[in-house]
Parts: C-alpha cells; structure tokens; sequence
C-alpha cells in the first residue's frame, strides 16, 4: 500500500484528543486544529473541544479520514487501532509509548500491534514516534511548539528528541522542509518505506534521515539505488563503535564492527553519509539549493590572501581540483587587476577592492569554461558590503547556473545580506572550508547519478560440490571448517595450492610424492583452534620425510590432547614467498555477507588496512575494494618491488563474495593467507564458521 494517505492526508483524526493544557492530546489538537483539510478530534468524555465537534470513536466519524494520530495509553491505543482497521482507516501515527522501548510486556504488545496491522494491512508509523509534518498538506501532526517552516527537505530521525532539536535549530535557521517523519520503533514501517515516496514527490529535493540502524538491510539498498538517480540521500548513522561484545572466532569477525556494514552498505547504494548534525544539514542544503556540477574543479574568488590558502587547501582535502584558467580569462584578470593581485586560481582581488573590481573577477572566474562551480570568500573589507557583494554573487549563480558557495568571514553578515543569500539557494558559512566541502558533495552526488549500476556477473561455479561438503559436515554436527574444506574455494573457482588430505603416515608420504616436496603438514581436528600450540604445522618438509614426519606429528597430539577428535594430516605445497593478503566475510545481521579484503601480516594485525563491501560483488565493486586499500602501491609493484597480478585478486574477492552469498549458513569465512604473485594467486589456508549445526 502507498504513503499517499499518510504523507498527503485530506483528512485525519487525533484519537486522545484533549482540552487540558499541559497534555499532550492538547497540544496535538492545537498543532492539528490549523489543518486546511477535514480534522476530527476523537475522545468519549467530551462532546466538543474549543468549539470544534468531538466523536466518541472512530467508527462514529462522518467519514473515513485518511490518516489517525494515536496519542493515548499504549492498552487502550491497541483496541483504537484495530477499530481503525475495521473501519478502514489505512494510515495510523502511533505517539503513544509503552511498547517494545519499555520492556518485555511492551515488546508484546508490539508484537500484537504487529499482527493487527497486518490483519488489516495498515500504514503504522511508530509506535512512541514524536509524529510528522507534512507542509505540503499543512499537517502538524507532533507535539512540537512550532511545526516546520515549507521547504524541499524530507526528514527522518529514529529519534523524537533529535526531532525537536532540529525543528527548533531550523526555525532560527530558516530552513524548511517538505516532510518531517519521525520513526520510533519502526514496528511497521521503516526507513526504506519512505525513501520512493520521498523521491516521487515533486517538491522533494533531499532526503535527509537521522538513523541508529536500518530493518531490512537488502531492501534499503535495493530502493536507495534507484532513488538515488534522481534524489539525493544523506543519513547520519549513529553507533559508529562496537556496541557490545559479540563472538566471533576469525579475523574478518573481529575488524568488521558495528559500522563496518553500514559504511559498505551506504557506499553500494549511493548514499552520502554524513559523520555529525553539521555536515548533515550542510549537505542537505547544498544538495537542496544547488546545482550539481559538471566536474571537480573549483574556481576561488577571495578579497583576503589567508582565506584563499585555506580554501585551496580544502580543495585538495575533499578531492576536488583548482581550476586552470584559459588564458583568455587570465589575460582578462590582469587587464584591470592591480600588480598586487593574483590572477591565478585562487583569485585575490585585494582588501582594497570595491565591489565592481570584485563582481568584475567573480564573472570572469565563473565564465570560465575550466571552471565547475566557485567559492567566493570575503573577510570585511572597508570599500565594500557584505550585503553588496550577496547581491554579486546571487547574480553570478543565478546568470551561470553553476554551484556557487560562500564565506564570508565576519562575525555578523547583517539580516539583509543572508536573506539576499538564502533567497539565491547560496550556502554561506564564516569557515571557508565548510564552504568548499558543501561543493564537495555535490559533486560526490553528480558522480552517483553518472555512475553505470554495478551488477554482479554469473560465475561457472560447482555450488553442488560445496553443498556436499556442508552437508557431511552438518550430518556429524561440525560448525568449524579449516583447511581440510578448502575444496570449497576450488568449487567456486579461487586458485588452491596444490594439497591433499592424508588418514595415515603412509598416505601423507604418497601425497608429498605426488604433490613435489617439500610441503606442508597441518593436523586436521576439529578441536584444535590454534594448531602451531601443539606442533600441529610443519612448514618446509621434504617429500622423502613426509611419512615420518606426519607419523610424529600425530603420536605427539595424541599423547598431548587425548581426548581431541584427529582426522589426519593435511598435505599442501610449500609456496614460494608471496605477498600475503587475507579474503574474507562476517555475515551481518542487518545487510548479510560482509566482504574483507586487506593485505596480510604486519598490514592486517596492526594497521587494519581492510576493506568492506557488500557480498556479491560486481566485477567494478571488488576493484574498487582492492584499489581502495591503502596498501595497494605495493600491489602495483613500489620502491623497485614487483607488483602482483591484481586481477586475479579482484577475481578471487569477487568469488568469495558470490560463495558467501549462495551460502547463507556460512557465517564467518577467513582466507589468511592468499597468496599473490605476478601471475597467480594461491589460497594456502582457510577457516569457516557455519550457522547451528544446520543448513
């Protein structure tokens, strides 16, 4: 069912409405009393309220209004809200608390609400929720002071609080909104639920949304990647920290955290996020009033030399370019400019500059076809006006259609210059590089709708073979995999050093024969986690001992550990030195497989340098994951080392993440090492973590 009932209502009631100050059933009724559409205040004990006729129930109204607001006790809440579904009201916004935020006896009677929603296949937002705003409706259905200025913003918090704060923030701001949604405990609809609707409606430019997590991390992405072509998401996600301990047993559980998804999850669909309220709102208004560029080279116009440098340096630190004047444009500065000035990029028109000089520079700078988009700087200057030069540069954006931002360094602009400023859509700041990193979004948002949708390709893979080999290791109860399963990798492609699984000494000295020393030797056991505790790995082995070696390896673990179950000797090629690098996955409870790449040793264990991405992989996404190391230099070959065969990397990284993926049981997946060499790769070691002991 659509939000259209919800978003744009033309008529709505308030069940719990209130003549009593100080309750919020009052405060409800006056914020909704100014609706241009049908309002029906619903409450038993009373006949009217201020004048305006009060039903006893929803099913006494003269009409089914589009959309009720629930703002009475969590019990009762329940028996109004499956009277709306009776009815056929479609759209409910549940204020009220007590639900899952207050403890097991909530949680069920969400759980109930859950079910009655479905019964009747309601639109519930909340429950505990602070309400929304629709202005394009003239709805203020929350229990804020004020409601919210129009504007081309769409709002989401998961918090009512962050939601008052900002309501508040804005109306000294000036900055409007087309829609204000505040989610609360998202029992029914979530974030992904409004991100179509959001985008579809006209007078929607941005949609920006406060979140602590996401419900259903494939829908998100799924919907995110198609509204993101024609509008803008910037989120703020909370809880970027490891929020409690969770278990895990491999390396890729362990680097993942909490934000790990989250960050590969936002990059895959296109969605800019945004580290603090700052840069949210800073995004949101650039994005909402702005243009987006036609590339990533800025032009700088300043009257102070030290706000240049600053801006100049902000350019380089978002990833953005200087601008290279034509000469025409050059020649043309220095025409009419003083000796002192700098006519190349970034231009200094000088303290001394009235406002022709600078409008003068400014034209030029913005005509120029070198130049994208510009940031005008200004620190006060005794020959001209802040108010003079907005009037400038609301010209310039408005006569170029090019994205122009602003700083001007003063403490105070003067009502007139920032209304002058706001009405051009121009986002102005006294920091300069707030100013370039406003144009820095925009051209992050211009590279999102540029970008060719990435999808995965079909891989010839032997998923029947893998299927076998969980199955056998369901069927006695096994959750943890090592190296002896590395037939898996092959199965799906990813290149193995040659190896072999030996049940006796005899059987490891035919192996290391066939295989061609020296080799590898590692005791297979289930219940052995750290193998080299107990003598259970013996690098460099000559073939001709690899019968007597083994023999010795599995004496001492039986008399060391008794009672640990020994499957035999697992026989592998010594590979030459390579540069390591560790493949990997965790599944996330949110958006499923997580996918690590990282180089491996000293680079992993101490320095972190991995990469997450959001299994499966396109062939572009794994490249992208790879080259976005930090490390990669030493892939491409630096400082006189050779470099490795990166596409077999990318290759190897794209087909763990479609293993990974067709496999939902494996929930922990380490490739540590992987092996790269000029011409190859080589998986030498592997660990795998399945779900319960069932598929």
């Amino acid at each position: 069912m659509g939000l259209e009932g919800l978003l744009f209502p033309k008529s709505v009631a308030l069940i719990g409405a209130s003549p009593r100050k100080g309750k919020l059933g009052n405060v409800l009724f006056k914020n909704m009393s100014s609706f241009p559409g049908q309002f029906y205040p619903v409450n038993p004990k009373y006949g009217e309220i201020e004048g305006v006729k009060c039903y006893p129930n929803v099913s006494s109204l003269p009409q089914v209004p589009d959309m009720a607001v629930v703002i009475i006790p969590a019990d009762p809440a329940l028996g109004a809200i499956e009277e709306c579904g009776r009815v056929g009201i479609r759209n409910v916004v549940v204020i009220s608390a007590g639900f899952k935020e207050s403890g097991p006896k909530g949680a069920k009677r969400e759980h109930k609400l859950i079910e009655i929603a479905r019964k009747y296949g309601l639109n519930v937002l909340g429950p505990n929720c602070f309400g929304l705003i629709s202005t394009e409706a003239g709805l203020n259905a929350t229990f804020a002071m004020r409601g919210a200025l129009p504007g081309n913003i769409a709002f989401l918090s998961q918090s009512g609080a962050f939601c008052t704060s900002v309501l508040d923030w804005a109306w000294k701001e000036k900055l409007g909104f087309s829609h204000f949604v505040s989610l609360g405990n998202k029992a029914v609809l979530n974030e992904a639920h409004f991100l179509k609707p959001f985008a579809e409606d006209p007078d929607t430019k941005v949609i920006v949304a406060y979140l602590e997590g996401i419900v259903d991390g494939a829908t998100f992405i799924r919907i995110a990647r198609e509204v993101v072509k024609t509008t803008p998401i910037v989120i703020l996600k909370a809880g970027r920290t490891e929020a409690g301990a969770r278990a895990v047993s491999s390396h890729t559980g362990t680097l993942a955290g909490s934000d790990a998804a989250y960050e590969a999850a936002f990059k895959k669909c296109g969605v800019i996020r945004a580290r603090n309220v700052e840069e949210l709102f800073d995004y949101a208004y650039a994005l909402a009033k702005q243009p987006t560029p036609k590339g990533k080279c800025v032009g700088v116009m300043t009257n102070a030399g030290g706000a240049g440098v600053m801006a100049s340096d902000a350019v380089e630190e978002y990833g953005l370019e200087l601008a290279r004047f034509g000469e025409e444009t050059a020649k043309a500065l220095g025409e009419f400019l003083p000796p002192a000035a700098n006519i190349y990029n970034p231009v200094d028109v000088l303290g001394d500059a009235h406002l022709e000089r600078y409008k003068k520079a400014l034209d030029l700078v913005i005509d120029d076809p070198n130049v994208d988009m510009v940031v005008s700087l200004s620190a006060p200057a005794p020959l001209i006006s802040f108010l003079e030069l907005a009037r400038a540069v609301s010209e310039a954006k408005r006569r170029s259609g090019k994205p122009l931002t602003v700083s001007f360094m003063a403490g105070e602009l003067g009502e007139e210059a920032e209304e002058v400023l706001r009405e051009a859509g121009i986002p102005s700041y006294f920091d300069p590089s707030r100013a370039v990193r406003a144009l820095a979004v925009l051209h992050r948002y211009a590279e999102i709708k540029a970008a060719e949708r990435k999808r995965p390709r079909m891989l010839a893979v032997d998923r029947e073979r893998v299927e076998e080999i969980l199955e056998r290791a369901f069927a006695v109860g096994k959750t943890q995999l090592g190296v002896e399963a590395i037939e898996i990798l092959s199965a799906y492609g990813i290149p193995v050093a040659p190896w072999g699984l030996a049940r006796t000494p005899q059987e490891a000295g035919v192996l290391a024969k066939e295989i061609g020393g020296p080799v590898v030797l590692k005791l297979v056991s289930p219940d052995l986690v750290h193998k080299t505790e107990v003598g259970g790995v013996l690098l460099n082995v000559p073939e001709d001992e690899a019968k007597e070696r083994a023999e010795g390896m599995l004496t001492r673990a039986a008399y060391r550990l008794p009672q640990a179950r020994i499957e035999g000797v697992f026989v592998q090629k010594q590979m030459p030195p390579g540069q390591e690098l560790i493949l990997g996955s965790v599944r996330d409870p949110q958006f499923g497989p997580l996918v690590m790449v990282g180089l491996g040793g000293i680079f992993v264990e101490v320095l972190g340098d991995v990469v997450f991405g959001i299994a499966p992989l396109a062939p572009a996404e794994a490249r992208e994951m790879v080259e976005a190391m930090r490390g990669y230099a030493l892939l491409r070959g630096a400082r006189g080392r050779q470099g490795v065969r990166v596409e077999a990397v990318v290759e190897a990284l794209e087909r763990i993440s479609h293993l990974v993926h067709d496999f939902p049981e494996i929930v922990e997946l380490d490739v540590n090492p992987l092996l790269a060499y000029p011409d190859r790769v080589a998986a030498v070691d592997l660990r795998i973590t399945l779900s319960g002991g069932e598929k």
